[in-house]
Formats: structure tokens, sequence, C-alpha cells
């Protein structure tokens, strides 16, 4: 291993409840009800196919489709900006990383514009040789693309890296990918067996240590 990739939004900034409030805001107005298990079951999406997917269900025409997508990544920013907050052993994770002389990237489904924010806001730029965003890719998560991206950048092999996930679609992209994952899943939904494809599930990134790296390194010998 010579390099580890992380997501971003619910990983290293409580961002999810951030995207949820601004998409019940402008999906209100269009008649769309979004609940927060309904919403748990898109979390790992880029804006695109998530507003693509609810104007499906609910038949709304697709010319909207374009300044909704707009409308939330604003208010996203904004809340981000004004209320986003970094979520526990982020710091310490990195740390230890770029102690053992790690490549560190970052792959996230989010506009660049949107990540550059959150790096500068939690003040850990330094701490990434790269990052890659899926918003102007073909696909998104969970197609790997974004991570082969982001292995390119940081000029290190796919299955010479492991990565870090929150959501499903997230860890099936870095898997496709031919990385190694830990996933930290949210509490509300960390019991499913769906996670069982990840190499270590985690319920905080403080729970990451020494071994655990190790054994990411190492494999169970």
């Amino acid at each position: 291993m010579k390099a580890v990739i992380f997501d971003m939004d619910g990983l290293i900034i409580d961002s999810e409840p951030l995207w949820y409030e601004a998409a019940v805001e402008c999906f209100s107005p269009l008649g769309i009800k979004l609940t927060p298990s309904l919403y748990a079951d898109s979390v790992g999406l880029r804006t695109k196919e998530f507003v693509a997917y609810w104007f499906e269900q609910y038949q709304i025409d697709l010319t909207k489709s374009e300044e909704t997508i707009h409308a939330i990544n604003e208010v996203v920013v904004d809340k981000i900006q004004k209320k986003g907050e970094e979520l526990p052993g982020v710091h310490q994770v990195l740390e230890m990383l770029k102690k053992k002389e790690f490549a560190i990237g970052l792959a996230s489904s989010s506009p660049s514009r949107l990540i550059e924010i959150v790096l500068k806001k939690l003040n850990i730029a330094n701490y990434f040789d790269a990052f890659s965003s899926a918003e102007f890719l073909p696909f998104g998560k969970p197609h790997p693309q974004v991570y082969l991206d982001c292995a390119s950048l940081l000029n290190i092999k796919p299955v010479n890296c492991f990565c870090f996930e929150d959501s499903f679609y997230g860890m099936i992209a870095a898997k496709s990918a031919r990385m190694k994952c830990v996933v930290v899943p949210h509490n509300d939904v960390i019991h499913q067996p769906r996670w069982n494809a990840a190499d270590i599930i985690l319920k905080s990134l403080i729970e990451f240590d020494e071994e655990q790296l190790k054994y990411i390194i190492n494999g169970a010998n």
C-alpha cells in the first residue's frame, strides 16, 4: 500500500444532514417529500443522479432538473460554510498516514468548488496530494472512475491504494477500482450485511489505529 484515498461528505465533514436539509428545501416547492430514510438510500450519489431519481419518482418535468441541481449545490455550499463540522478522528488519521509517508488523495461526488471549500474550512488541505471530483464525469459512484482518476493523479496503481468511505455506493466504487476499503457507515445503517464487502468496518475514524493499518497492508496475516 502506497496511497490512501478519502471520500469527503459524511466521512471527513458532517455534511450529509446538510445535504438532506438542502434537498428538502429545494424539493418541497416541487411536491417531492423526502424522508431521512429515503435520503439514506441515495447517499453517495452525485446531485445529478440524486435529482434525476426523485424527478422520475414524482414525474417532475426534467427541464427543471438543472436549476434544481444548481439550487441544491448552492444551498449546501452556504450551509457547510456556516455550520459544517469536522467528523471525529479526521486529523488523527491524516496525521498518522502522513507520518507513514502515504500519498493522500480525496475522491468525492461533490463539485470541485465544494471540495476546496471543505479542505480550507477544516484546515486540512496541506495533507492532500491530489483530489478528484465526479462532477463532470460520465458516471459517478458506484462507478469507480473518480477513484481511478485520483490514483492516476497520485501516480499510484489502484491496487496499491486503500480508501475510506461512508456510503454503500462509495464502497462499491472503491472495490470496483480494485482498492481495499475501510468503511465508516452511519450508525443507523452499520448493522446492514451489505457492508461486509468492505475490508474493515468502523463506527468512527477514531477507531482506525496502527493495528487497523497493519491489517489493511498485510491482511489477516
